[in-house]
Order: structure tokens, then sequence, then C-alpha cells
């Protein structure tokens, strides 16, 4: 992998730095403590046990009176001391099922024992009886209503957007294409299974802890669950293995279990999951149907857009509505449309639930908008690059939801800096011809080396993604980050964001190091715990830098303003803060400071209408992929990547990168080998040996460029990176096989199977264009 950064401004001392990973040494080492490692007196495990029909009626749960459960924790719905929901956005999803079962796996009975083996046997030993309902298990069956599972039309829901007439410039346009696009689940697959270890406190509360993402999440839904104030409640993250967005409103699930289970034993209670009750339990992202209409003139100009999304939620609406909204947003992708119609529902079918993923919805609407533009470009006998060049954003244009781009608008530049890069023209041209030769040398009966048929192509995409909460969202979290002195005169970060793998630790420290003149090692970030550090927001929607980040420098300098104030010195150096740490300490006591979010003036948007500023400041990506496609086994292998993305500043180069190429690889999975495969609601690969994800070995060589153009609204001009990678690589990847084979893909993953298919539909052996 190789990596072009900017050189960091000789001004700044900790950003623009790749210095060492501050919870490296531990995590490399094996000295860091997830949960499964953490210890305790008593402990018992827990396990759940999960309905085997995708919809039905719950007639009886029954335990075997031929087996010994006297020493075995039995938990069901009656046991909740408070609502039996997990609460997120609505209220419809139960913790444990009592009446009816609307999905595979759903949770209904809990089990705690000393022996796991003794456990796994107890679940045996629960009989559940069940009426069987029909179930509604695809998108089209929900939208024709083969039975009604939410409201009256089981649209979990509704997004529309509009801007100008789009029937009008539809008509005006000279060319008008449409198409049907099809993009299906995908499982997150963290490096650590999803766990809670939950305790009962002599006081009568809970204490909890696990692998999450947004801990303040999970207190909130322990309250409700529990019918316990606040501050009986306390919800503290382990070191986190991956989460990718499966562990953002997946562990108030799987914390409520884990409590339910302690409240009525009175013992410590580890539950975890393996893996392949992990991938058969939990969210996913949202699978989805797409049908574009797009009108665009001869020269190139985009006229119109008519976009209808469909995903689909899954039983219950968890995030469904802000995945969705993400989604419709990013519909129309970086490109100027004068008149743009897009109409987005979310609807409900009796699979498990879909709900947060890297991206959020954008991945999906952007994958079938850039395979349209292809399309487009293909309509009129046009070099997709130059389509893109002629209707690609820059500042002061206004996309679909009204919004005017004020700053930091980068398409054209990380277009042409990855073109460059990658030399793209040369080499579509290089294999243009090596095709042709190919193809001319078979039909004259000469077998290419080895026998083998092969063609090579190469694709581009461009896509935004917007940093932060959309909307109102932002003003609705009121996010703090607070900062205190440690009794030996440190500071200490307080904030509920959460360290999963993506460097928050590490960037935080270099962002308050360069307020308080310290190298970024002398700043402590507090583990996340609901009973220590403010409520910060969830670690989601590319947020974490841009706005909790810009919360901790406001703290790093009202510290160092207070310490000033106090010496009447500059606090520059780490001697000048040690002085003024320890003053303040011996004559003023503890020192803390605090931050809350203020929205920029400018930001204004209209829930109702889905108009105004949908978000203060959008990344842009490109990516340009090199594809080799056998055509007898269909199997496509990714030779090459090259990507710029422009995410502001980046505070820690390397792992810039490192979000990129993790994403950029997260996402050829998407476009090309992960696929999770049903069988009557149930998921049946649920496992790494059926469910394929790129290995090492996989993994092409990744270019990545790190463009710079900052914000306003982030510290030192940082925007968000972590989502926006997995936005690009699948429409890329479907470019170059079209331009390998001739064939346009519609439908993800591009699977041997789905490539075989079409290429025999296409009657084939043709080289691209």
């Amino acid at each position: 992998m190789s990596t072009a950064t900017p050189k960091p401004r000789a001004k700044w001392a900790a950003v623009g730095h790749s210095v060492p990973k501050l919870d490296a040494y531990t995590k490399v080492t094996g000295a860091a403590v997830y949960v499964d490692d953490i210890p305790a007196a008593g402990m018992l495990h827990g396990r759940t046990v999960r309905s085997t029909i995708a919809r039905g009626r719950i007639c009886s749960v029954t335990l075997d009176p031929a087996f010994d459960w006297s020493a075995v924790t039995v938990v069901d719905w009656r046991d909740i001391p408070g609502e039996n929901v997990v609460a997120l956005i609505e209220s419809d999803q139960p913790l444990l099922a009592h009446d009816d079962v609307r999905h595979q796996d759903e949770a209904i009975v809990l089990l705690a024992h000393e022996d796991p083996e003794y456990l796994l046997e107890a679940m045996k030993h629960v009989r559940i009886e069940y009426e069987p309902l029909e179930p509604v298990l695809t998108i089209e069956d929900s939208l024709a209503r083969k039975d009604v599972l939410y409201g009256s039309d089981n649209v979990f829901k509704t997004i529309h957007i509009e801007r100008g007439n789009t029937a009008a410039g539809l008509a005006s346009a000279d060319v008008v294409v449409e198409a049907t696009y099809r993009f299906g689940h995908q499982e997150h697959l963290y490096i650590e299974n999803n766990g809670m270890i939950a305790v009962r406190t002599r006081d009568g509360g809970l204490h909890v802890r696990g692998s999450l993402q947004c801990p303040h999440y999970v207190h909130k839904a322990l309250c409700r669950a529990f019918a316990l104030p606040g501050d009986k409640v306390r919800v503290a993250q382990t070191v986190t293995g991956g989460g990718f967005g499966g562990k953002e409103e997946y562990p108030s699930m799987i914390a409520g279990h884990a409590a339910l289970l302690a409240w009525k034993s009175g013992r410590p209670v580890r539950l975890m999951y393996d893996r392949l009750e992990d991938i058969a339990a939990t969210t996913k992202r949202h699978p989805g149907v797409i049908h574009i209409r797009a009108g665009v003139q001869r020269d190139g100009t985009l006229v119109a857009l008519e976009s209808d999304i469909v995903l689909d939620g899954g039983a219950y609406a968890t995030l469904s509505a802000v995945v969705l909204s993400r989604g419709a947003i990013h519909a129309g992708g970086p490109y100027r449309w004068p008149h743009a119609r897009i109409h987005a529902r979310v609807v409900a079918t009796n699979t498990p639930p879909n709900g947060a993923f890297r991206g959020f919805g954008a991945p999906q609407t952007q994958f079938a908008l850039e395979c349209h533009i292809d399309r487009l470009a293909a309509e009129l006998g046009m070099d997709p690059v130059d389509l893109r060049r002629r209707n690609a954003l820059i500042i002061g244009d206004i996309t679909p939801t009204g919004q005017t781009l004020h700053e930091s608008v980068s398409a054209h530049e990380v277009l042409e800096r990855t073109l460059e890069a990658s030399r793209f023209h040369a080499r579509r041209k290089e294999f243009t011809k090596a095709n042709a030769k190919a193809e001319a040398a078979e039909r004259a009966g000469r077998s290419s080396p080895g026998g083998r048929r092969l063609r090579r192509g190469i694709g581009c995409a461009l896509v935004y993604h917007g940093a932060g909460f959309t909307g109102s969202g932002e003003v609705r979290l009121a996010s703090k980050a607070a900062m205190e002195l440690t009794e030996d005169g440190w500071p200490r970060i307080l904030a509920g964001t959460t360290e999963i793998g993506q460097g928050t630790i590490t960037v935080f420290a270099q962002v308050a190091a360069e307020a308080l003149g310290l190298a970024p090692a002398r700043v402590q970030v507090a583990e996340p715990d609901t009973a220590r550090v403010p409520d910060s927001g969830p670690t989601v929607a590319s947020r974490t830098l841009m706005i909790v980040g810009a919360l901790v420098g406001e703290c790093a300098r009202d510290m160092r303003a207070a310490l000033e104030g106090l010496t009447g010195k500059p606090v520059a150096n780490e001697a000048a803060f040690r002085r003024a740490a320890k003053r303040w300490l011996q004559e003023r006591g503890p020192l803390r400071v605090e931050a809350k979010y203020r929205k920029p003036e400018f930001i204004q948007w209209n829930e109702d209408t889905y108009q105004g500023d949908a978000y203060g400041v959008f990344s842009y990506a490109a990516l340009v992929t090199e594809v080799e496609v056998d055509l007898d086994t269909a199997e496509t292998r990714v030779l090459d990547v090259t990507t710029a993305q422009d995410i502001g500043k980046a505070i820690h180069p390397v792992l810039a990168a490192g979000q990129i190429e993790g994403g950029v690889l997260q996402g050829l999975g998407w476009a090309l080998l992960e696929e999770v495969r049903w069988k009557d609601g149930r998921v049946w690969n649920a496992q790494l040996t059926n469910y394929i994800i790129p290995t090492s070995a996989d993994a092409p060589p990744i270019h990545t460029i790190l463009v710079e153009n900052p914000t306003s609204l982030g510290p030192f001009g940082a925007k968000g990176v972590g989502e926006m990678p997995m936005d690009v690589p699948a429409p890329a990847v479907v470019a170059a096989i079209a331009h390998a084979t001739g064939v346009r893909m519609t439908e993800i993953p591009v699977t041997p199977e789905r490539l075989r298919s079409a290429l025999r539909a296409d009657g084939n052996t043709r080289t691209g264009r």
C-alpha cells in the first residue's frame, strides 16, 4: 500500500504528524483487556434461546422437567422490571419476544449457568411451540402488502426530496436513461464478536461493560428496560475489536439481556456471542432496490434525476429511518441536478432487523447513481470521466435539498488527482487494445497463454459524504466533551466517543496536545464510562473528529486560558504547563472545563420538507480500479486501486490512510464477494467458511492520496474520513467489469454465478468499450 500525504505545516507540532498510536502497545503485546478477558468472581455465562421460525405466535414456552434446572437462571419477558423494549427511535422491538415472533433468531428466553457446556445442553431442553404464520421475506412482497407487518402499508419511513420540475426536466432532455439496481445485505464481520458483562450493584443499580460504540445509547436503553434513574445505571466500554456500525444500536439488546440475567441471579454475567450467533442474529447493511430515470443533454449536461429508493429494514425499525435519510440525501451524488425528485422508503419484512453500517445508506444510493452515470455516458458515446468533469459540484452549486455549497468542495480535485496517479486514460487504451487482440486470437483458434480467456478493465467513480449528523441531528444530540487535570497535573480528555480501532484516542490527544503545547503522549483519554464522561453523542456518522474533536480542542484552549489566567504567563510548552498545572492544583484544587456543541449560524434545515443544509460540509473521494475477468469461470480479480480522498486535514496521516484502505477493501468485498444467503428467513451461511470476505491475499495494491481542503467546522480543518471510503469502490468495480467484458452489471455482489449469467445472456466474449 502506498500513501501520498501532505507535509505537516511547520507551525503544528502534534497535528499532521503520524505519532505512535497511543493504544498500539497494549494491543500488539496482548496486554489489552477485551470483554472476554475480564475476570469476575462468581461469574455466570449467559446464552440466548432464539426463535426457529420467521413469523408466528408463541403458544407456549416450557422447561423440560427431566432436566436439572436448579442451578440455571432462566429469564423471559416477565422478568423485565421496566418496559419490554429496546429503546431507540421507535419502541417497536422487544428485549424478549412474548406473544409474537417477527423474525428467525429472535430472542425469547435467556439462560445463565457457571458451566458454559452445561448451558449449551440446557438450551436443548427449552421447548417452544409456535403457531406459524406466512412470513413476508422480500421487498416486493412487503410493498405488495402480502401481509401487513407495520402500520397500514409496511413502510417504516418515507422521505421525499424535490428540486425544480423533474417531469419538465426529463421532457426537455435529449436522452433519458432508466435502469434498476440491486444490492444485498452485508455482514459487519468485526474481529471481536458482541459481548457484555453485567453486574447488579449493591445499591440496586446496574454496571455494564462491553464491546460497543455508543455507551450513552446503552445507558438510556437500560434505564428504560429496568425502570431505573440514570444515576443507578453505569455503562462502560471495554477495549473493542471493531464495530463498523454493528456495535451502534445492537449492544443495547445484548446489554439488556446480560443485565436481566445478572438482575435475576444476583451474580455477574458474561454474555458472549460466538461467530455463528453474531452473524445470524445481529443487524446487517440494508439491502434494497433503486430505480433511476435520468435525463441529459447531448453535450453531457445533466438535466433531471428521478430516483425511487426502497430499502429492506427487516422486522423492526431500529435505525432504518436515519439510514434512509442519509441515503436519500446522497442519492444525487456530487453532481449538479437542476431538477431532482428523490422518493425513498424503507419497508418491514420478517428478516432480522437491519441497522447501522459504515456509510449508513450512502454506499447504496451512490452505487446506483454512479453506475447510472456510466450508463448515461455510454448512451451518449461519451467518456465517463468527461461526463463527471462537466457536472461535478463546485463552490456555489446547489444540492437536491437546496443546500448551497460554501466551502471545501473538492470533487474536481479528487477526480483529477486520481486520474493522474492511476494513468486512467492510458491504461484504458492499453486494456482495450489488449482485450481486442486476445479476442481476435481466440476467434482465430489461438489459445491464450495458460489457456485462460482473460480480459482486463478499468473503472472510475466519484462520491461525496456528509460529515456529522443529518440536518438538525447535531442540535438534538447537544454533544459535550470535557477535560480535567489529573492529580499529577496532566490533562485528561473526558468524552463519550469510543475507540473502535479507528484512532480516536490518538487523534484526540493530538488535537489537545497542539493547543496545550504538549506531546500527545502526555494527554490522557478517559475510558468512555457514563459515570465519568459527558454524552458526546454516538461514535458514528464521520463525526468523531470533526464534531467531538472540535469540542476537545475547545476544552484544551479553555484549560490553557485558565492556567494562563492564573499565572499571567504563556503556557506554550511542557515545562510551562507543568508549572501552571501544579500551581492550580495547589491553590485552587481540581480543574475541569467543558464544551458543548453550538450550531453554526449558517446551517438551516427543515425536517418536514427535507430542504436546507443537510450537512455542514461534505468530504469527497474518487477511485480508479483495475480488474481482470476470467471469461470461463467469471471470476473477477482486482489488480490495483488508486484513490484520492479529501478529508479536510489529516490529523494523523497514517491512521487516515489506514481508514481509507480498510474502507476500500470492505467496499471491494461488498462489490464482489460478500453475499448473505437466506433460507426461510434465516441466514444459512452464518460462518466464515461460506460468508466470504476479502483476505490479505485478495487485497490489491491500494494507492491512497490524502487531499486537504480544510473546513472551518473541524479542528485544524478536519472533516470526516471513516465512512466515505466505503462509498466509492463498488461502482468503480462494476465500471471496470463493463470495460473488460461489455456487460453492465446492475446488481452486487458481482459473484461469478451472477456474472456468468450476465455473460451468457449477452452472448459474449466481447472486449468492452
